[in-house]
């Protein structure tokens, strides 16, 4: 199974972006999907994750009400729908698949198993 991370880009402090994970191999419907970024010099931190099968949402708090995870089984796609965006949100994003059937996704990025190559999001104040 590979993923695919897509839509990142540069853009003015305000606008929208939308990322998408595609999935090759195998259906992601039975893994807690999560979305995580990484910007320079800092460690790859949580952004939002979404429940195996119901589609419960989980956010950090710098995004939530700005962001939102989405997961289309049938297209086997995760998309991160990043609206407001601030220059803070300036990283590379990265989709990943918790491969372990746990219920509640996790905020670790230990917990991910499955990693796809990265996005860069670029906002300029």
């Amino acid at each position: 199974v590979q993923l695919q991370a897509s839509g990142g880009g540069l853009v003015q402090a305000g606008d929208s972006l939308r990322l998408s994970c595609a999935a090759s191999g195998r259906t992601l419907s039975s893994y807690v999907m999560g979305w995580f970024r990484q910007a320079p010099g800092k460690e790859r931190e949580f952004v939002a994750a979404v429940r195996r099968s119901v589609g419960i949402t989980y956010y950090t708090d710098s995004v939530r009400g700005r962001f939102t995870i989405s997961r289309d089984n049938t297209k086997n796609t995760v998309d991160l729908r990043m609206n407001s965006l601030k220059a803070e949100d300036t990283a590379v994003y990265y989709c990943a698949a918790d491969r372990s059937l746990r219920y509640s996704p996790s905020r670790n990025p230990s917990a991910y198993d499955m990693w796809g190559q990265g996005t860069q999001v670029t906002v300029s104040s």
